[in-house]
């Protein structure tokens, strides 16, 4: 959680980390969304922090060793109890609950880190006209999380991905009203409104078999 200090001039939120990320819609056997694959790509400044912070690629030649991946498989996938993730669902207007992460990977090219997890739904979902929606985003705006990559399907070929942009004029004006109204004189958490400069998508697949 980010927490400020706010004086009488006008604060911004200013990202820390920058997240390359991708969605992977999972289908079952039944035309049914049971999960999603998550790709999370960090900015080279977060990567080179993170290796430093694990005491990797001392040579800083680039090139993890295979014991140096081991060592950073996970690194981000240890969340604390109540933690969301920063991946949001919902269909037909009600939010999906996910599990934790699952069968994650780890990868290092181009001296940026890559790491994917699965997150199961609770139930399997229906999403056929009526969409499915994925927001990825921190509330605090700590991070910043671009959806860059193409949605992808697994076990299903008639659905299809629309990006969906914020309004980001009126997230700025909300981001500026919720900060005049903070007191300047105590310590207070940031307004918390990433999901009003979230990116996203919509799924619709054809009618469940």
């Amino acid at each position: 959680v980010v927490a400020l200090m706010l004086g009488a001039g006008a604060a911004q939120a200013h990202p820390h980390m920058f997240i390359d990320t991708g969605l992977e819609v999972v289908v079952n056997d039944q035309g049914l969304a049971t999960g999603l694959r998550i790709t999370w790509t960090y900015d080279d400044l977060s990567s080179m922090q993170v290796l430093a912070d694990m005491g990797l690629d001392m040579d800083m030649d680039g090139v993890l060793t295979p014991d140096e991946l081991q060592q950073l498989d996970g690194f981000d996938m240890r969340w604390d109890d109540g933690i969301a993730g920063d991946t949001y669902a919902q269909a037909s207007g009600q939010p999906l609950h996910m599990s934790r992460p699952q069968d994650w990977t780890i990868a290092y090219k181009d001296n940026r880190i890559t790491s994917t997890h699965y997150r199961s739904f609770d139930a399997p979902v229906a999403v056929g006209p009526d969409p499915l929606m994925v927001q990825v985003y921190d509330e605090t705006m700590y991070t910043a999380y671009a959806l860059v990559y193409d949605t992808r399907f697994a076990g299903r070929s008639d659905c299809t991905a629309a990006l969906v942009m914020p309004d980001l004029d009126a997230a700025q004006a909300k981001l500026a009203a919720a900060i005049a109204a903070l007191p300047t004189d105590v310590e207070v958490e940031y307004p918390a409104l990433g999901a009003d400069f979230a990116q996203g998508i919509t799924v619709t697949c054809g009618a469940p078999s």
